[in-house]
């Protein structure tokens, strides 16, 4: 047994703290922390260890609302009161920002708090196990601690225990959606849908009042039973269409914020040339077309692309493409068409876009906005646009996710 004092947080679900020369990477702790511990396994120079006893508590730490932690690993910072939590994202992002590309945030307000620490997911994916059981993973682990409510989740968001117990094993993982009244739940199987699994939808979406509908997945195969179909407004007015299995953010006031946040950077005329890169369903497209803008979005999902196709149709957006097109096509489809934008958006997935960086910077567009959910794959091809020719002009940031560590950053650049 090993005493140490937590003394920070990494990006990510563990406390940082020292002991005989070597880093002691922590669970379920609080900055200030002075605990022992056990070492879970050691590496070259880090230890992860357990927390066995907190001997004093840090100013911040606070008894986790939840009555599944510490053993659920859905939310890792739940331990830290929540304006603690704001600031030290704050820290950790303006620490990235100065390690990675000598650029200085002051973390003072860099973080837009959440409206609600709790209560704010409009959709929540769950593991599924023997007996209907549904939870997520225990942190390090892939054993699942069954739930019967998320504290996180919207209050309207129910256990698809029936759903999980009908699939059985075929199934993996289990999304549930926010709808418009009801709920639409989207069911991840290791094969193909059955006869029996699509009947097994059927039942609950005739039976269960709550359920709108229910989506079956595996790959490429998809089958949709009841309606699927969810709302997001993104703003006042423009409210998205699409499939509940289309990925969307999950903290809608707090998309809001970002997509005006996103608009008020573009500073769109009517006739700017938009790209939209990761385009999904038009979260970031449709308001910049509302605009006056000619936006070309481009998304890997031919099923988003469709959504968005349809909502510009719906909304009366003539100005508005979308192309289904791979990540790694796009560079060279960009300079075979000779293609050129004012504004380039990008919203990637957490790997970030590092093939597309240099392509975007021979565009030449005016201005790069890019919206990211994880500050060291962000900074990585951020350096790849400041060598060439960018230079950041606005980073903002929004916590999207209170009580984990995850955030969503908006970084502004413009060619100089």
């Amino acid at each position: 047994m090993d005493r140490v004092e937590i003394t920070t947080m990494t990006y990510g679900p563990y406390g940082l703290a020292r002991l005989d020369g070597k880093t002691v990477m922590v669970a379920n702790a609080a900055p200030g922390d002075v605990v022992d511990v056990e070492s879970v396994s050691q590496r070259r120079d880090y230890m992860i260890a357990r927390i066995d006893r907190v001997i004093r508590p840090g100013a911040d730490r606070r008894e986790p609302p939840c009555p599944f932690l510490p053993r659920c690993g859905g939310c890792d910072w739940q331990q830290i009161a929540y304006g603690a939590q704001v600031r030290l994202k704050a820290e950790l992002l303006a620490a990235e920002f100065r390690r990675a590309l000598g650029f200085e945030l002051n973390p003072d307000r860099l973080v837009e708090p959440a409206p609600a620490e709790f209560g704010y997911r409009s959709r929540i994916r769950l593991k599924t196990g023997p007996g209907g059981r549904v939870g997520f993973h225990e942190l390090g682990t892939n054993s699942i601690v069954a739930i019967d409510r998320c504290m996180v989740a919207a209050p309207e968001l129910w256990m698809p225990v029936e759903l999980a117990l009908g699939l059985g094993r075929r199934c993996s993982e289990i999304e549930v959606v926010a709808g418009d009244g009801r709920e639409v739940l989207v069911a991840h199987l290791g094969q193909s849908p059955r006869p029996a699994d699509v009947a097994c939808a059927r039942r609950i979406v005739d039976s269960d009042s709550r359920v709108a509908g229910i989506v079956l997945r595996s790959g490429a195969a998809r089958q949709v039973v009841g309606d699927a179909t969810t709302t997001l407004e993104v703003e006042p007015g423009c409210v998205i269409e699409a499939e509940a299995d289309l990925f969307s953010q999950v903290n809608r006031p707090q998309n809001m914020k970002l997509v005006a946040a996103v608009q008020e950077m573009a500073a769109l005329g009517a006739g700017t040339r938009v790209l939209d890169l990761f385009c999904g369903a038009g979260n970031l497209s449709l308001p910049a077309a509302r605009r006056g803008a000619e936006v070309m979005g481009v998304d890997t999902d031919a099923l988003a692309v469709a959504a968005a196709r349809r909502n510009a149709v719906r909304m009366g957006f003539p100005g508005a493409q979308f192309i289904a097109m791979r990540a790694a096509q796009t560079a060279s489809f960009l300079a075979r068409a000779r293609y050129r934008a004012g504004v380039v958006i990008m919203d990637p997935p957490r790997t970030g876009a590092p093939d597309l960086m240099e392509p975007v910077a021979r565009l030449k567009p005016h201005s790069v906005i890019y919206v990211s959910c994880d500050p060291s794959t962000l900074v990585r091809d951020l350096r790849t646009l400041i060598a060439g020719g960018y230079q950041i002009e606005c980073v903002r940031a929004f916590d999207f996710f209170p009580n984990t560590h995850h955030l969503e950053v908006v970084v502004h650049a413009l060619l100089t």
